[in-house]
Protein backbone atom coordinates (compact mmCIF):
# COMPACT_ATOMS: atom_id res chain seq x y z
CA UNK A 1 0.00 0.00 0.00
CA UNK A 2 1.91 3.30 -1.29
CA UNK A 3 1.02 6.33 0.34
CA UNK A 4 0.04 9.27 -2.03
CA UNK A 5 3.35 11.08 -3.39
CA UNK A 6 3.30 14.90 -2.17
CA UNK A 7 3.25 13.09 0.85
CA UNK A 8 6.38 11.15 1.07
CA UNK A 9 7.94 13.87 -0.62
CA UNK A 10 7.22 16.28 1.76
CA UNK A 11 7.95 14.45 4.90
CA UNK A 12 11.78 13.12 3.08
CA UNK A 13 12.68 17.20 2.49
CA UNK A 14 10.84 18.50 5.83
CA UNK A 15 11.72 18.50 9.37
CA UNK A 16 9.04 16.92 11.00
CA UNK A 17 11.03 16.52 13.73
CA UNK A 18 11.20 20.07 14.70
CA UNK A 19 7.50 21.15 14.33
CA UNK A 20 6.21 20.82 18.02
CA UNK A 21 9.58 21.74 19.75
CA UNK A 22 11.12 24.42 17.53
CA UNK A 23 9.43 27.07 19.93
CA UNK A 24 6.46 27.87 17.87
CA UNK A 25 3.51 28.55 19.88
CA UNK A 26 1.45 26.97 17.90
CA UNK A 27 3.50 23.83 17.83
CA UNK A 28 4.45 24.04 21.88
CA UNK A 29 0.56 24.09 22.46
CA UNK A 30 0.06 20.56 20.64
CA UNK A 31 2.76 18.75 22.22
CA UNK A 32 1.74 19.87 25.48
CA UNK A 33 -2.31 19.87 25.33
CA UNK A 34 -1.44 16.26 23.65
CA UNK A 35 0.83 14.87 25.97
CA UNK A 36 -1.99 16.44 29.35
CA UNK A 37 -5.28 14.60 27.26
CA UNK A 38 -2.96 11.59 26.76
CA UNK A 39 -1.45 11.44 30.57
CA UNK A 40 -5.39 11.78 31.45
CA UNK A 41 -6.25 8.57 29.70
CA UNK A 42 -3.74 6.02 29.12
CA UNK A 43 -3.26 3.04 31.22
CA UNK A 44 -0.17 3.08 33.89
CA UNK A 45 3.49 2.45 32.56
CA UNK A 46 4.75 -0.07 32.31
CA UNK A 47 1.87 -0.55 29.36
CA UNK A 48 2.85 -1.44 25.68
CA UNK A 49 2.06 1.57 23.39
CA UNK A 50 2.11 1.64 19.48
CA UNK A 51 2.63 4.66 18.01
CA UNK A 52 1.73 4.30 13.78
CA UNK A 53 2.51 7.03 12.14
CA UNK A 54 4.25 8.22 15.00
CA UNK A 55 7.13 9.99 13.17
CA UNK A 56 10.86 10.87 14.47
CA UNK A 57 9.22 10.09 17.65
CA UNK A 58 8.12 12.99 19.23
CA UNK A 59 5.57 11.77 21.30
CA UNK A 60 7.04 8.33 21.69
CA UNK A 61 10.09 10.27 23.35
CA UNK A 62 8.44 11.55 26.10
CA UNK A 63 6.13 8.28 26.24
CA UNK A 64 9.61 6.48 26.80
CA UNK A 65 10.69 8.35 29.50
CA UNK A 66 7.24 8.03 31.17
CA UNK A 67 8.27 4.67 31.39
CA UNK A 68 6.27 3.38 28.56
CA UNK A 69 6.94 0.48 26.47
CA UNK A 70 6.52 2.07 22.79
CA UNK A 71 7.40 0.92 19.35
CA UNK A 72 7.09 3.53 16.54
CA UNK A 73 5.63 2.58 13.11
CA UNK A 74 5.77 4.87 10.25
CA UNK A 75 6.23 4.86 6.50
CA UNK A 76 8.75 7.59 5.58
CA UNK A 77 12.29 5.62 6.36
CA UNK A 78 14.13 8.95 7.76
CA UNK A 79 11.47 9.31 10.18
CA UNK A 80 12.37 6.03 11.42
CA UNK A 81 16.20 6.68 11.38
CA UNK A 82 15.73 9.58 13.30
CA UNK A 83 13.12 7.73 15.70
CA UNK A 84 16.01 4.98 16.07
CA UNK A 85 18.53 7.87 17.08
CA UNK A 86 16.63 8.44 20.07
CA UNK A 87 17.12 4.61 21.42
CA UNK A 88 13.34 4.26 20.08
CA UNK A 89 12.05 0.69 18.86
CA UNK A 90 10.87 1.93 15.12
CA UNK A 91 9.51 0.29 12.20
CA UNK A 92 8.87 1.25 8.82
CA UNK A 93 4.99 0.74 8.02
CA UNK A 94 1.89 1.11 7.10
CA UNK A 95 -1.41 2.30 9.29
CA UNK A 96 -3.57 0.34 6.79
CA UNK A 97 -1.60 -3.01 6.85
CA UNK A 98 0.44 -3.22 10.53
CA UNK A 99 2.84 -6.25 10.87
CA UNK A 100 1.74 -6.36 14.80
CA UNK A 101 0.36 -9.30 16.31
CA UNK A 102 -3.31 -9.30 17.59
CA UNK A 103 -4.30 -7.80 20.65
CA UNK A 104 -0.62 -7.09 21.83
CA UNK A 105 -0.50 -3.54 22.61
CA UNK A 106 -2.70 -1.93 25.68
CA UNK A 107 -3.03 1.66 23.52
CA UNK A 108 -2.17 2.56 20.14
CA UNK A 109 -1.78 6.22 18.61
CA UNK A 110 -3.11 7.63 15.53
CA UNK A 111 -2.05 10.93 15.72
CA UNK A 112 -0.98 11.53 12.00
CA UNK A 113 -2.14 8.80 9.80
CA UNK A 114 -6.36 9.83 9.56
CA UNK A 115 -5.54 13.03 7.61
CA UNK A 116 -2.75 11.59 5.22
CA UNK A 117 -5.83 8.94 4.25
CA UNK A 118 -8.06 10.94 2.26
CA UNK A 119 -9.82 7.54 0.78
CA UNK A 120 -12.69 6.33 3.37
CA UNK A 121 -11.66 3.31 3.04
CA UNK A 122 -8.18 4.17 3.70
CA UNK A 123 -8.70 5.44 6.82
CA UNK A 124 -11.52 2.63 7.86
CA UNK A 125 -9.20 0.20 7.19
CA UNK A 126 -6.40 2.25 9.59
CA UNK A 127 -9.17 2.03 12.28
CA UNK A 128 -9.76 -1.52 12.22
CA UNK A 129 -5.83 -2.15 12.20
CA UNK A 130 -5.53 -0.32 15.53
CA UNK A 131 -8.52 -2.20 16.73
CA UNK A 132 -6.98 -5.71 16.16
CA UNK A 133 -3.83 -5.13 17.40
CA UNK A 134 -5.17 -3.86 20.56
CA UNK A 135 -6.00 -5.80 23.63
CA UNK A 136 -9.47 -6.00 25.25
CA UNK A 137 -10.33 -2.96 27.00
CA UNK A 138 -7.23 -0.99 25.71
CA UNK A 139 -7.29 2.71 24.30
CA UNK A 140 -7.35 4.22 20.47
CA UNK A 141 -6.19 7.82 20.42
CA UNK A 142 -6.60 9.07 16.91
CA UNK A 143 -5.76 12.78 16.09
CA UNK A 144 -7.42 14.96 13.08
CA UNK A 145 -7.40 18.16 11.50
CA UNK A 146 -11.14 20.30 12.12
CA UNK A 147 -12.56 20.81 8.85
CA UNK A 148 -13.97 23.76 10.09
CA UNK A 149 -11.15 25.62 11.51
CA UNK A 150 -10.47 27.71 8.84
CA UNK A 151 -14.06 29.09 8.65
CA UNK A 152 -12.44 31.25 11.75
CA UNK A 153 -9.29 32.25 9.94
CA UNK A 154 -10.12 35.37 7.53
CA UNK A 155 -7.01 34.68 6.30
CA UNK A 156 -8.07 32.10 4.11
CA UNK A 157 -9.91 31.60 1.21
CA UNK A 158 -11.09 27.97 1.23
CA UNK A 159 -12.26 27.77 4.72
CA UNK A 160 -16.15 27.06 2.91
CA UNK A 161 -14.70 24.64 0.30
CA UNK A 162 -12.97 22.87 3.44
CA UNK A 163 -15.77 22.64 5.88
CA UNK A 164 -18.04 21.33 2.99
CA UNK A 165 -15.71 18.42 1.55
CA UNK A 166 -13.27 17.62 4.35
CA UNK A 167 -10.67 18.32 2.08
CA UNK A 168 -7.98 20.71 1.91
CA UNK A 169 -5.05 20.64 -1.27
CA UNK A 170 -2.27 22.77 -0.39
CA UNK A 171 0.58 24.67 -2.52
CA UNK A 172 3.11 23.76 0.25
CA UNK A 173 2.56 20.50 1.27
CA UNK A 174 0.18 17.54 0.91
CA UNK A 175 -3.26 16.83 0.09
CA UNK A 176 -5.28 16.63 3.96
CA UNK A 177 -8.03 15.30 4.70
CA UNK A 178 -10.31 17.25 7.57
CA UNK A 179 -12.88 16.13 10.02
CA UNK A 180 -15.42 17.14 11.82
CA UNK A 181 -15.65 16.24 15.40
CA UNK A 182 -18.68 14.40 15.24
CA UNK A 183 -17.35 12.36 12.20
CA UNK A 184 -14.31 11.33 14.07
CA UNK A 185 -16.39 9.74 16.87
CA UNK A 186 -18.83 8.08 14.37
CA UNK A 187 -15.49 6.35 12.55
CA UNK A 188 -14.29 5.56 15.76
CA UNK A 189 -17.70 3.65 16.66
CA UNK A 190 -17.53 2.13 13.11
CA UNK A 191 -14.35 0.02 13.72
CA UNK A 192 -15.73 -1.36 17.14
CA UNK A 193 -14.27 0.75 19.47
CA UNK A 194 -16.56 2.69 22.40
CA UNK A 195 -16.62 5.54 24.83
CA UNK A 196 -15.35 8.37 22.30
CA UNK A 197 -14.73 11.84 23.62
CA UNK A 198 -13.38 14.26 21.21
CA UNK A 199 -11.31 16.98 22.70
CA UNK A 200 -10.22 20.08 21.13
CA UNK A 201 -6.26 19.97 21.03
CA UNK A 202 -5.41 23.65 20.86
CA UNK A 203 -8.08 25.03 21.67
CA UNK A 204 -10.10 28.44 21.31
CA UNK A 205 -7.05 30.37 20.96
CA UNK A 206 -6.34 28.85 17.60
CA UNK A 207 -7.76 31.58 15.29
CA UNK A 208 -5.60 34.17 17.17
CA UNK A 209 -2.70 32.73 17.15
CA UNK A 210 -3.00 31.45 13.54
CA UNK A 211 -3.64 35.35 12.98
CA UNK A 212 -0.71 36.78 14.84
CA UNK A 213 1.90 34.38 13.17
CA UNK A 214 0.62 35.74 10.01
CA UNK A 215 0.08 39.49 10.61
CA UNK A 216 4.29 39.24 12.16
CA UNK A 217 4.55 36.59 9.18
CA UNK A 218 6.93 34.63 11.70
CA UNK A 219 5.75 31.29 13.06
CA UNK A 220 7.85 31.97 16.75
CA UNK A 221 7.26 31.65 19.95
CA UNK A 222 4.76 34.33 21.40
CA UNK A 223 5.38 34.16 24.55
CA UNK A 224 5.14 32.47 27.81
CA UNK A 225 2.33 34.93 28.64
CA UNK A 226 0.63 34.03 25.53
CA UNK A 227 1.18 30.00 25.92
CA UNK A 228 -0.26 30.24 29.58
CA UNK A 229 -3.60 32.01 27.70
CA UNK A 230 -3.78 29.56 25.14
CA UNK A 231 -3.75 26.43 27.53
CA UNK A 232 -5.72 28.12 29.98
CA UNK A 233 -8.77 28.53 27.23
CA UNK A 234 -8.12 24.76 25.71
CA UNK A 235 -8.28 23.12 28.96
CA UNK A 236 -11.60 25.35 30.17
CA UNK A 237 -12.87 24.35 26.58
CA UNK A 238 -12.47 20.65 27.23
CA UNK A 239 -15.73 20.56 29.49
CA UNK A 240 -17.83 22.17 26.41
CA UNK A 241 -17.92 20.15 23.64
CA UNK A 242 -19.19 22.60 21.01
CA UNK A 243 -16.02 24.52 21.56
CA UNK A 244 -14.00 21.62 19.64
CA UNK A 245 -14.61 23.13 16.19
CA UNK A 246 -12.67 25.99 16.80
CA UNK A 247 -8.86 24.28 17.87
CA UNK A 248 -7.17 23.38 14.91
CA UNK A 249 -6.76 19.43 16.01
CA UNK A 250 -9.15 17.21 17.32
CA UNK A 251 -8.35 14.16 19.41
CA UNK A 252 -10.64 11.27 19.83
CA UNK A 253 -10.03 8.76 23.28
CA UNK A 254 -11.90 5.70 22.74
CA UNK A 255 -11.53 1.64 24.24
CA UNK A 256 -11.66 -1.38 22.68
CA UNK A 257 -14.64 -3.63 24.09
CA UNK A 258 -13.50 -6.00 26.64
CA UNK A 259 -16.12 -8.38 25.71
CA UNK A 260 -17.11 -8.47 29.73
CA UNK A 261 -19.65 -5.22 30.16
CA UNK A 262 -18.66 -5.00 34.21
CA UNK A 263 -15.11 -5.10 33.33
CA UNK A 264 -15.26 -2.74 30.72
CA UNK A 265 -17.06 0.08 32.94
CA UNK A 266 -14.49 -0.52 36.43
CA UNK A 267 -11.69 0.18 33.39
CA UNK A 268 -13.08 3.12 32.55
CA UNK A 269 -14.25 3.74 35.11
CA UNK A 270 -11.05 4.32 36.68
CA UNK A 271 -9.24 5.70 33.62
CA UNK A 272 -11.80 8.46 33.24
CA UNK A 273 -12.44 9.16 37.39
CA UNK A 274 -8.57 9.75 36.83
CA UNK A 275 -8.87 12.30 34.03
CA UNK A 276 -11.86 13.78 34.93
CA UNK A 277 -10.63 14.58 38.52
CA UNK A 278 -7.26 15.81 36.49
CA UNK A 279 -9.13 18.37 34.40
CA UNK A 280 -11.98 19.64 36.61
CA UNK A 281 -8.58 20.84 38.59
CA UNK A 282 -7.22 22.12 35.41
CA UNK A 283 -10.56 23.60 34.27
CA UNK A 284 -11.68 25.28 37.21
CA UNK A 285 -7.91 26.77 37.51
CA UNK A 286 -7.75 27.91 33.99
CA UNK A 287 -11.61 29.49 33.83
CA UNK A 288 -10.60 31.14 37.01
CA UNK A 289 -7.39 32.51 35.76
CA UNK A 290 -9.64 33.71 32.60
CA UNK A 291 -11.89 35.18 34.59
CA UNK A 292 -9.12 37.19 36.22
CA UNK A 293 -7.94 38.52 33.09
CA UNK A 294 -11.03 39.86 32.16
CA UNK A 295 -11.55 41.52 35.10
CA UNK A 296 -7.86 42.90 35.13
Amino acid sequence: MALLPDITDFYGAGDEATRLTSGRTLGTLELLRTRELLRSRLPAPPASVLDVGGGPGVHARWLMDDGYRVVVVDPVERHVRQARAQGLTALVGDARQLEQPDGYFDAVLLLGPLYHLPDARGRARAWQEAHRVLKPGGLVAAAAINRYIRLLDLGADDGPEVATTGFRVRRDGPTSYCHGPEELGEEAAQAGLTHAEVFGVQGPASAALMREERRTGRKEDLGPEVLARAMAAARCADSHPALAVTSVHLLVLACRPSGCPQQDRSVLGVCAAAGEQQRGREQEHACQAQGRTRAE
